[in-house]
């Protein structure tokens, strides 16, 4: 009777994270969206002077200080959605994780290394926009940054839970096009264009239950210094459950 193949060493995962974190660099997709996108923005808003001018009908904030929670999600809203599907539903139709299937690596590995290497770039994005903010443009330092790292916490949740549900399902030719129809609502409906508080009463009660726009929520009352309502968390853990439960039974191998 043959004994079972030994489990493959840690190292051997940390190996396939450092060859995947070389095909992110060699296709910069995730630095430029999660990262470059973001700060530009950010530059953008800090330098226009009007933008640093206290507002009665932004609830006494400057149009600065309400892009950046904005700013915060859409790193996690383009890695998530515009960075990760990607690999993931290449591996599949290329038939990777088949032919992984007979090394004695899991393949599960193969789709948790570009989780992992977009969750260190959302890391990096998060930290350059709040560091920037604040020492360049005079963002308060977070009030409450228990609050906002679990809010961040359950925003990645949902957005990624949504990425990978993408990847799940999406052919490689079409995959732009769907990544494109999740992000861009997703970002209108965070602020991005019309913040939220200057939508109409319609579109703002439709911000309120997209992930982007209750993370949005959350994070201005954490960095203003109160906890967030239970609504926007109850709306980001919903999305993360049912979609990582999407994507959980829709994915196949092969």
């Amino acid at each position: 009777m043959s004994r079972p193949a030994a489990p493959p060493p840690p190292q051997a995962f940390a190996q396939l994270v450092a060859c995947e974190a070389r095909l992110a660099w060699r296709n910069p997709r995730g630095l430029v969206v999660g990262i470059a996108f973001p700060v530009v923005m950010l530059v953008v808003f800090g330098e226009l002077p009007h933008a640093q001018l206290h507002r009665l009908a932004l609830g006494g904030l400057t149009r600065f200080d309400v892009e950046v929670p904005v700013l915060a999600t859409l790193v996690i809203a383009a890695l998530a959605l515009v960075s990760l599907p990607g690999p993931l539903a290449t591996y599949r139709q290329e038939g990777t994780l088949r032919r992984l299937a007979t090394t004695p690596a899991p393949r599960s590995w193969v789709l948790a290394a570009p989780v992992v290497i977009n969750l260190g770039l959302a890391l990096v994005g998060l930290i350059v926009v709040f560091l920037l903010g604040h020492v360049a443009f005079g963002l308060v330092i977070p009030r409450n940054p228990g609050a906002l790292a679990l809010t961040l916490v359950l925003c990645i949740s949902a957005l990624f839970a949504i990425g990978l549900a993408i990847a799940a399902v999406a052919h490689v030719s079409g995959l732009q096009v769907i990544s494109a129809a999740a992000f861009l609502p997703l970002v209108f409906f965070a602020g991005l264009w019309i913040p939220r508080q200057q939508m109409s009463s319609v579109l703002q009660h439709i911000s309120d239950y997209t992930p982007l726009g209750a993370a949005v929520q959350a994070c201005q009352n954490a960095i203003l210094g109160a906890f967030p309502p239970a609504r926007p968390l109850l709306v980001m853990g919903a999305y993360a459950l049912i979609f990582g439960a999407a994507a959980w039974r829709l994915f196949r191998w092969e």
